[in-house]
C-alpha cells in the first residue's frame, strides 16, 4: 500500500516517491519543492483537519487534504518522546 502525504501526522517526517496531480496544481507542488526524494515534515493541522501545514525544504506551506492526497511518501517516521 502507497502512503500519502495527507496520510502523515504532525511530527511525521516523510520521503517523496512520487505524484499523480496533473496540470497547473502539479506545476505548482513541484515549484513548492514536492519533488522526488524531497524530505517533508507535517508540523499541524488546522482545527478542522484541512489545511495541513508542512515544512518542506525549509518552508512552511499549507496543503488542501486533496492536494496532499496526490503526493505519495515512503520512509514514514514517526517523532517519539
Amino acid at each position: 500500500m502507497k502512503n500519502r502525504l495527507c496520510d502523515i501526522s504532525p511530527g511525521d517526517t516523510a520521503v517523496v516517491s512520487g505524484m499523480h496531480a496533473q496540470g497547473s496544481i502539479r506545476r505548482r507542488l513541484r515549484d513548492i519543492g514536492l519533488v522526488e526524494g524531497a524530505e517533508v515534515e507535517c508540523l499541524m493541522k488546522s482545527p478542522l483537519g484541512d489545511p495541513v501545514a508542512y515544512l518542506i525544504k525549509g518552508a512552511v506551506i499549507a496543503l488542501r487534504r486533496e492536494d496532499a492526497a496526490s503526493v505519495t511518501v515512503e520512509e514514514i517516521r514517526t517523532w517519539e518522546m
